[in-house]
């Protein structure tokens, strides 16, 4: 189950690569704005306020965080769906998805699919993060009694070659982000971002007494890896984009 008040820790470093990403797609004047794995919706909103005249929609596969995006008011569609299930329609101009085709097994191929669907003049673009051997990430899947897959993504030039492939004209690029979390609270800020999105199958799987005792020992494991300095943690974060232009 997601937790859109956890998923919104640290709004603005999860937030930024969508922009980064959104700023190199170079549609003009789409009909149809899709955001895949919207979340709790504020950054897709953030679509209709650039693209006033198309037809935006957000889907999302957890019911918690489509509650969440539909209880504001405003001009975007909302609904509950799959990624796996999702086909563009005819008129479905840019395609975004932002931090979420990692969680979709098999996701290379959907993406080549994807851009065989598209019209032509249509925009995907897609940001996933790459930070699957980072400390804290490392020592989730050595300590997880659920299986965690060690780096479920490619990298920027495998996506570009299923993209290229497929006819796309392909910008692709990687950035690793260094967050400095400020260290002002009783528990570590890598545990705390971590909670919002890759530790949610394990909390999932566990009870409340199975899931402390897992906290307690990973957090010692993050507390090693991220040494808090100054006052803050500093958090490395790679994540790969790819914007494709659909001829």
């Amino acid at each position: 189950m997601w937790d859109p008040a956890v998923y919104r820790r640290f709004g603005a470093e999860r937030s930024r690569p969508f922009f980064d990403l959104v700023g190199r797609v170079g549609a003009e004047s789409p009909r149809a704005v899709v955001d895949l794995g919207c979340g709790p919706g504020e950054l897709t909103r953030t679509l209709a306020e650039r693209w006033p005249a198309a037809r935006v929609a957000g889907l999302d596969s957890s019911p918690e965080m489509i509650a969440k995006a539909a209880a504001e008011p405003g001009p975007v569609e909302f609904r509950l769906a799959g990624i796996g299930d999702w086909h563009p329609d005819p008129d479905t101009d840019v395609v975004v998805t932002n931090a979420a085709l990692q969680w979709v097994p098999g996701h290379q191929e959907m993406l080549a699919r994807w851009a065989r669907e598209l019209p032509s003049g249509a925009w995907l673009a897609m940001q996933v993060p790459g930070n699957f051997d980072s400390p804290g990430h490392r020592a989730a899947r050595e300590l997880s009694p659920v299986g965690l897959r060690a780096d479920p993504v490619s990298d920027a030039a495998g996506y570009a070659e299923i993209l290229t492939a497929a006819g796309a004209i392909v910008d692709a690029w990687e950035t690793t982000y260094l967050h400095l979390l400020p260290a002002d609270g009783p528990e570590h800020p890598v545990l705390r971002w971590m909670e919002g999105t890759a530790l949610r199958p394990v909390r999932a799987a566990l009870d409340d007494a199975a899931w402390a005792t897992f906290r307690a020992e990973l957090a010692e494991r993050i507390i090693a890896g991220h040494p808090v300095r100054h006052g803050l943690v500093a958090f490395p974060f790679r994540r790969i984009f790819v914007v494709a232009s659909i001829q």
